[in-house]
Formats: C-alpha cells, structure tokens, sequence
C-alpha cells in the first residue's frame, strides 16, 4: 500500500511592517498604519488638516506605542504650534520634557539662498540626525516641504536633494510623514514626491450647498493593500477621526432577541415581543403624527431597561423634546441626568452629509448606546441630494446594524405623496417599517396606525387608532364600520351603540331568567300539589283495601266455623282454606 503523501506546508505570506497612526479609522482604511521605516507623502490645500494629521501621528505614537518623535517645522514656530494643538489636549511642552518629542522650526530665508547661490539639504541632515539620535526617535514629520525647497529656483537641483532626502529618512530608519501643498495639476507643487514616497494620503477640503466637508484617500501604497474610496473625516476637540465607509456591508450577525416598542399593544401588533435587537425600524407620517412620541416611548423603555440610549434630533432641541414629552406623560430628563440617555441636536445644515455621518459614528463609538434614535431624516435632503441621502443612511444603518444598536428613524411624509414613499427612499434599508396617517372621517382627523412590514416576524395587519393621552401614545381596539375603520367620535358612538346593545340584551337575558325561574317555581308548585294529591288518595286507597281484606278474611272465618258447625270433615275445610 502506498504511503500518502505528505500534504505541502503553507506558506506564510510577508507582511509590510506597518506603523499604527492612532487615528481613530485611518489605521482600518490604511491595513495597519503608515509602511514602518518609509516616508509617506500627506498633501494637500491650505486648511485641510495635514498639519494636524502630521502631529497627531507623533503624540499617538510617544503616548500610545512608545514611539518617540520629531518634528521639524519650516512655516510655524514650535510656540505657535504648541498653542494650536492645545485645544486638542495635546501637551507638546509635557512630550518634550519627557523627551518623547522634539520640535524644531526651521527658518529659510529665500533672499539669502538668492545671495550666495548655493542651497544642500547637508545642513538638515545633520540638524535631524541629531534631534532624532538625541531621544531615539522612531517618527519624524517635516512640514511643508515646499517650504523647504522654495529657493532652489534649479528643478534639476531640486529633484536630486528631494531624492536624497526621501533615500536619508529611509536609511535613518523612521516612519516619516512629509506634508506637501496641492498643485494646479499634479499632488503636489513639484509634482515629483508622490513618486518617491512609498505612501501617499490625499486631504482635501470641499464646499458643496454652502455645507464644508472634509476627504481622505490613500492614493498609492506601496507593497499593502489599502482602501481606494474617499473617506470623510472630522476634525473636533479630540483630533482626526476618519470614517471607514469600506468597513461597512451585509457580514453583520443577527439577534433574535427581541426588545420591546414601550407600548404595550404595539409589541402585541409586533408577535407579542417588540423590534428584534440590532434591527433597524423606520415610523414616517405627516406633521403632527405623533412620530417623535413614538420614538420618546422607545428610548424611555430602554433607559428602564438600564441601557443607554442615543437621540439625534435634528428639528428641537433637547429641553424642548423633554418638555413636549412630559405633556403625554414621558419624562426623560432622569435619564438625561443619570448619564444612560444623550441629545446630539444640530441643524442638518450645520455640515455636509459626510461630515454628520462622521460625527456620528463617533459619538456612538464614545458613547456605546444601545438604541438609536434619528429625527427626522427628512432635514438632510435639499434640492435634488436624495442619492447622497440615501447612500448615507444606508452607511449608517450598517455601521449600527454591525454593532448590533437597534435603530429608530423617523420620517416626514408629504401629503402629496402616498405614505409608503418616504423623501429619503430607504424602505429596502428598514427592518420594521410603521405609517402614521390622518383618517379623516365625521369632521374630524385622527391619528391612525399600521405596520406596513415587519421582516422575520409574524405582525398584525390591522390600523389601530392612535391617541396622544396624559399617560403618552395609546392605541385603541378596531372599530370597523361600513365605510371601512372608525375613529374618533364615530368610534365613540360605535362603542356607544355597542354599550347599548349589550345592556339591552343583558336585560333580555336576564328577563329571560326571572320568567324561567318564575316557571319553574310553579312547576315546582303544582308537582308538591300533584304529590299531596297523591298522598292523600293513597292513604285512602290503602284504607279500603285494608277494610276489604279484613272483611274478606272476616268472612273466611265465618264460614270455616259454619262448616265445622255442620260436622263437614276436615280435608274439605282445608280445601276452601286452600282456594281462598
């Protein structure tokens, strides 16, 4: 028998050493971080943040990987680069003593480099090799490069220097960022770093409607694979955090436990249990529905639940949406305080759609809610931005559908528009779909509602009533009249006409009772009367049947004593004893 042969070792494929930024999305978009011991090429136009990106590389690197730094500025002084990056909670003068990072300015003085007719890099390599040997750094920035070179007027001169430059910083080892401003034409002014460098990062700073929004791409990146898309970043109190559309898509798990609507008939309507965890739910409507209390009676049954709750408002503001909610008898303002509940109310306008849908993600990565609550989509589509709309939403919906958040979205319906259309187009985004509408009927509109679907769940098709109460959102039982469902004050008068129907065949049931009860005590009566009746004919029956037994017996013995008296012989008078 043959021996089997022995199946190949795999292989394990090299990996590009990688140094991780820090930045909170870039590390996911780049496969790691930046190409460990290479420069990479950031740039961009003027207010774009590669300054930003360039600092925050080095504070996350000596604060969280133990990665010393330097950086050499050729434009801003270290004072006033201290003081820029302060509001950041960055402490360069703490990292300094520490001796976690150096920061030098450089100053060039074109008229000089003019004067004499000679400009090396000999001088700055000497200057960097120093600060970099003085702390062991591992990560150097210099910013701006054009700075740097803006007084070699020779392009032959100044495409070797730059070459020498990117081959020094590769033989000194250290993951370097260099920054670069835009050209008309090309990445860069020069329009030759992009080819030297072995990552290039593409910011860019666009206006669109009168909203600003800032990308990120990762143009070429040598020897790793890396995202390709444009990926919208944000720039706050606590740096640059980069938004990983690419990460998003229909891998996420599923739950199949169910969590309740906080309304009682409504988890009825739902199979009994509620919205499924991780799902996501949509309740659109005209004005004045009763949207926004649904969502308030959603997010309050999740704060009793002790968990937490995240509510994007983007028509109120927070003290108005908790006073309105205590007029149907939701208070939200404990939870507010007890930390499980947080309002993020901005205007759609405040930014791009790229930009909201950024600032999001990292509120519900900081905050780690449980439920979701978005209102009203309706707010971010403006003029004819309905794709963009919808690609957003649907980012986001997998983005929290991903980290299992149940969310809520409410939607604005036009009267014009039939209620299972919605402005923002996203009903193949949504798990669990409800229409509030206005029945107009006797004079009157009232709220009405339905659950147009409900995916992996048996749900009632009915159209309930919907009633904004002292004790919040109330849903009424059917009433079904000729004209279809009633409401308002003809489902009054139905219930009214119902009450009056039972009564009245109450009292007929229970007139039918006295009139039986009636018979049967007469019945009862007569049969006592039949019985005495009897007992009384009985008794005298069985009186003459006595009489009429003692006188047969009487006469029995008259004649057996004649007979004696006639001498007959006894065998006769036993005879007659024996016939009587």
């Amino acid at each position: 028998m043959a021996k089997p042969k022995p199946k190949p070792e795999s292989k394990s494929i090299p990996q590009l050493l990688k140094a991780p930024t820090g930045i909170q999305g870039l590390d996911e978009i780049t496969g790691g971080g930046l190409p460990k011991g290479r420069p990479t090429l950031v740039c961009g136009s003027a207010g774009c943040g590669k300054t930003l990106l360039a600092m925050e590389f080095l504070v996350r690197g000596a604060t969280q990987f133990n990665e010393p730094g330097v950086f050499m500025a050729f434009e801003e002084t270290a004072k006033d680069l201290t003081q820029n990056v302060a509001s950041l909670g960055f402490d360069l003068n703490d990292l300094i003593a520490r001796k976690k990072m150096v920061l030098d300015f450089v100053y060039i003085e074109r008229s000089e480099i003019e004067e004499t007719g000679e400009y090396d890099l000999e001088g700055l390599f000497i200057r960097l090799g120093l600060a970099i040997d003085s702390i062991g750094a591992k990560r150097v920035v210099l910013d701006t490069i054009e700075s740097l070179f803006a007084g070699l007027p020779n392009p032959l001169i100044l495409r070797a220097e730059l070459r020498r430059l990117f081959r020094w910083l590769k033989d000194k080892g250290v993951t370097a960022i260099i920054t670069g401003e835009r050209g008309d034409e090309t990445l860069t002014r020069q329009g030759l770093e992009e080819y030297v460098s072995d990552c290039v990062i593409v910011l860019d700073h666009r206006v669109s409607d009168q909203a600003s929004s800032r990308r990120l791409r990762v143009v070429k990146y040598r020897g790793s694979t890396h995202g390709t898309n444009e990926y919208p970043f944000l720039i706050d109190e606590d740096g640059i955090s980069v938004l990983p559309v690419t990460s998003l898509g229909l891998q996420h798990a599923v739950s199949t436990e169910r969590i309740p609507t906080g309304i009682a008939r409504l988890d009825a309507m739902l199979g009994g249990a509620g919205y499924y965890r991780g799902s996501s739910v949509l309740i659109s409507g005209t004005a004045g529905n009763g949207k926004s209390s649904l969502a308030a009676h959603f997010v309050d049954a999740a704060c009793r639940r002790g968990e937490r709750a995240l509510y994007f408002a983007f028509e109120e503001s927070p003290s108005q949406i908790i006073r309105n909610m205590r007029s149907i008898g939701i208070n939200l303002e404990p939870w507010v305080k007890k930390g499980l509940l947080f309002f993020q109310a901005t205007r759609p306008s405040f930014a791009g759609l790229e930009m909201q849908l950024t600032m999001m993600h990292k509120k519900v990565n900081t905050f780690k809610p449980h439920v979701v609550v978005v209102d009203p989509l309706n707010g971010f589509v403006i003029g004819g931005n309905e794709v963009e709309v919808k690609s957003m939403l649907m980012r986001l919906a997998d983005f929290l559908k991903t980290n299992q958040v149940t969310s809520l979205f409410t939607s604005l319906t036009s009267g014009d528009k039939p209620s299972e259309v919605t402005d923002v187009a996203m009903s193949a985004l949504i798990d669990t779909w409800l229409i509030l509408r206005n029945i107009e009927i006797g004079g009157e509109r009232n709220r009405a509602l339905s659950i147009l679907k409900s995916r992996g769940m048996a749900h009632s098709n009915q159209i309930r009533e919907c009633l904004l109460s002292n004790h919040g959102v109330e849903l009424c039982e059917v009433y079904v009249g000729a004209g279809g469902v009633l409401t308002g004050s003809a489902r009054l008068a139905q219930e009214a006409l119902e009450q009056a129907g039972k009564l009245t065949r109450k009292q007929e049931t229970e007139r039918r009772q006295l009139e039986l009860e009636s018979k049967r005590r007469a019945l009862e009566e007569q049969i006592n009367a039949m019985r005495a009746e009897f007992v009384v004919r009985e008794t005298e029956a069985l009186k003459i049947i006595g009489q009429e037994q003692a006188q047969e017996a009487q006469l029995l013995r008259e004649r057996v004593e004649m007979g004696l008296s006639r001498k007959a012989d006894a065998a006769t008078i036993k005879q007659k004893k024996r016939s009587k």
